[in-house]
């Protein structure tokens, strides 16, 4: 069963239309790559630009911009549709947060200038949030930018940026005031292309999601112009993060069902070929009762997700309910993903097998956005009111 079916509220026949595209892109485009993708480390750019040309990240983009003019349900269809097809490689998930932030809080030249090469893969987004010494504290960044005429003075690293390699907008979070704390958090876009005192660092060589490139960013005396302030003043990043958050947050989600979904599909189809002590692994009560599990975890999951989108396209997906999402979601992917990949015995440990990539991948899931147990604490708060 799909995300987007007709009993979603939020789902409309655009929206099937839509995932029938985004479906036959996947299976033509995605999916003979991903073996290539993993072991090069990063996904082609020609990806993000075929992406692009069949509308595929341009879905909630405004047709002002050269979008299409939806909602939000279109990213999650595409986000859904990618990891439907056993993929987490292609760094769409940060592309459409991107889009939102400049949709949401740009000034209508940074709209105009940013927008269309984000729908169209020119540009590839990345958002730098995360310091060497900072993880999920995101109040406690140090990168500064400083006043220098027209311009800011930005420097500082970031560490784990998702398209850090491949980026040419890069939204970066900063200190414009060091004395106030949080009210002192601005977002900056910089473009990297020319960029004097930008660096991307190393590949980074991670446990899971090894198509994805993820970099460290280094900022030494680089000149942005203040136009690239993103708000209408100083101070507003920390503001716009917890506002965008419950996004980021339910892109997780909408991932690892997925996943899940991919996972459940393939790991049946193995159980019923392979064959153990004269008969299918799937005649195995265990299997059977370990497949019902999954299954049942897959489909309360997807309710929960159908319903933050709905919520989202209404404007009332609160921080607690995004928080339980991306908790809930990744918690369960990695149950789902250690259930199936034991039905495939030895053969799961071996990479050929997607099952393999999958279980590997889904650990971050419960570290980025914000660590589950940043998201319990913060459930927590909106019981203790």
């Amino acid at each position: 069963m799909p995300l987007f079916t007709t009993s979603a509220g939020w789902v409309t026949e655009e929206h099937q239309m839509f995932a029938e595209m985004a479906d036959r892109f996947m299976k033509d485009e995605l999916v003979p790559n991903l073996d290539r993708w993993n072991e090069n480390g990063v996904v082609d750019r020609d990806m993000w630009h075929k992406a692009g040309d069949m509308g595929l990240m341009a879905g909630a983009i405004p047709e002002a911009y050269g979008g299409v003019g939806g909602g939000i349900g279109f990213d999650a269809v595409t986000l859904y549709t990618q990891a439907s097809h056993g993929d987490s490689g292609w760094g769409y998930a940060i592309q459409t947060i991107v889009v939102h932030y400049i949709n949401t809080y740009g000034s209508e030249d940074q709209k105009q200038k940013w927008l269309p090469r984000l729908a169209s893969g020119e540009m590839v987004g990345a958002l730098a949030m995360t310091e060497p010494g900072t993880g999920s504290d995101v109040q406690s960044i140090r990168t500064t930018a400083d006043r220098d005429g027209n311009s800011y003075r930005l420097n500082g690293s970031k560490i784990f940026i998702t398209n850090g390699q491949s980026a040419d907008l890069i939204l970066v979070a900063c200190k414009t005031d060091k004395s106030q704390g949080s009210k002192g958090v601005s977002l900056i876009a910089v473009e990297t292309e020319g960029a004097e005192g930008f660096r991307k660092g190393r590949n980074l060589k991670k446990l899971g999601m090894k198509a994805n490139d993820t970099a460290e960013l280094f900022f030494e005396d680089v000149k942005v112009p203040m136009t690239n302030l993103l708000g209408a003043e100083e101070g507003q990043g920390f503001y716009q993060m917890m506002k965008q958050l419950p996004w980021e947050r339910l892109t997780i989600g909408i991932g690892a069902l997925g996943a899940i979904d991919f996972a459940i599909a393939e790991t049946v189809k193995y159980t019923q070929e392979r064959k153990a002590f004269g008969q299918r692994v799937m005649d195995f009560q265990n299997t059977r009762f370990k497949l019902a599990e999954c299954k049942t975890k897959a489909e309360v999951l997807r309710s929960f997700v159908n319903d933050c989108i709905a919520r989202l396209e209404a404007g009332t997906l609160d921080a607690a309910t995004a928080s339980m999402v991306k908790y809930w979601g990744s918690e369960v992917q990695n149950e789902v993903m250690h259930e199936c990949l034991q039905l495939f015995g030895g053969y799961g440990f071996m990479m050929e097998y997607p099952i393999a990539r999958l279980y590997a991948d889904a650990r971050v899931q419960m570290i980025y956005g914000g660590t589950n147990e940043i998201m319990k604490e913060l459930i927590a708060r909106s019981l203790d009111t």
